[in-house]
């Protein structure tokens, strides 16, 4: 069952501390196994892939003991350093043009949760209710989408990335084209079989009922064939255009990827969440997480809601008699284009930048600073 999100700062420490490493990486994969819950939070940046890892070794744990989860927190800042060094590179076929592509739109059946895959469709709708999909479904789901319903993964892995809470564009992005061939050296492939075993579900005869070598020549199910252009919104709070600004304090500028409530915390500041509606038009996200993303912002003190883009902030801030001298944010891909003092974001292996072309380089060379 999945949990409710709580938003509260608390609640999310007590998780944090709840961790078993020891268990999640045994069961992860399995849908009742002993996950984190972390991943909103985590892609929120209200707590950073280091601040796990720390919480994990002052308990005691040795690297080794618990090298499976340390390196799935490492697979999210591997992809985060790809995002760095590709920039919008990263919304294209990063290493191969995915194969065998029929279409670039969404196939419906994933929308109306009616794929024919008792599973995946009671993901879905679980997905549209709490926004939160296991990682095992979201590698189903794609194979599905993509490399038995031949639709390009950008579609799919944009209404995706709409409903999760969580949702990160580095990571979500990356992980598609890792299953379609377009980040990887071959694509990933699901049988009935394996979501059978990982979900507790008895389905047979399915279109997946099917051999894994059989899957690749398999035609395209009926049931995925009808495929619509998506059009998704983002509904960014209107009443949120106006904030106060003491001219005399640092302006500490947050995003919905930085909503770190312990930033600075010993600062007397202005501290502004920003929302850029140029931002979400290109990368819209549902009602569902825009609510949460404003109650995650309410652990930051005093923290005000700015919508609108970089240069209508940048104009508010100069009538307000502030200056871009005391203004702080954090790098982010996102934030490129603002001005003021960049602050580092906390890196579980800050030594490790660049582009690697897997992530097994990537590990290689970081699990050396453990």
């Amino acid at each position: 069952m999945i949990p409710v999100f709580e938003t509260n700062f608390a609640k999310i420490v007590e998780r944090v501390e709840a961790i078993d490493p020891i268990k999640y990486g045994k069961t992860r994969n399995f849908i009742n196994g002993d996950v984190t819950y972390l991943s909103p939070y985590i892609s929120r940046g209200v707590i950073s892939v280091n601040d796990v890892k720390n919480s994990i070794l002052n308990r005691g744990y040795k690297p080794y003991q618990v090298e499976k989860f340390i390196q799935e927190l490492a697979w999210r800042e591997y992809f985060q350093r790809v995002w760095q060094a590709k920039g919008d590179f990263l919304f294209s076929d990063l290493k191969n043009a995915q194969d065998g592509v029929s279409h670039y739109q969404m196939p419906s059946a994933i929308v109306e949760a009616q794929t024919g895959i008792q599973a995946i469709d009671l993901s879905i709708n679980e997905l549209y209710r709490t926004g939160y999909m296991h990682n095992h479904f979201r590698m189903y789901l794609a194979s599905i989408a993509t490399n038995i319903g031949k639709a390009h993964w950008s579609a799919p892995a944009t209404w995706m990335y709409y409903h999760l809470l969580d949702g990160d564009l580095a990571s979500n992005t990356c992980s598609w084209q890792w299953v379609c061939g377009a980040f990887s050296s071959k694509k990933y492939y699901c049988n009935q079989e394996n979501i059978n075993k990982y979900t507790g579900s008895t389905q047979v005869n399915s279109f997946l009922s099917k051999s894994y070598d059989e899957l690749p020549e398999l035609a395209v199910p009926q049931a995925l064939k009808e495929a619509h252009p998506i059009d998704l919104t983002t509904p960014l709070p209107i009443e949120a255009s106006s904030i106060k600004l003491d001219s005399a304090l640092p302006i500490l500028v947050y995003n919905h990827y930085n909503l770190d409530p312990n930033w600075r915390i010993d600062e007397d500041a202005n501290r502004i969440l920003l929302l850029e509606p140029s931002h979400f038009k290109m990368f819209p996200v549902s009602e569902l997480v825009v609510r949460f993303i404003i109650n995650l912002s309410k652990n930051i003190p005093n923290c005000q809601v700015f919508v609108g883009d970089w240069s209508e902030f940048k104009r508010h801030l100069f009538n307000s008699g502030a200056s871009l001298r005391e203004l702080y944010f954090k790098e982010h891909p996102i934030t490129e284009h603002w001005e003021g003092n960049k602050d580092s974001r906390d890196w579980m292996f800050p030594m490790v930048t660049g582009y690697f072309p897997s992530f097994f380089s990537y590990w290689k060379k970081s699990e050396r600073y453990l």
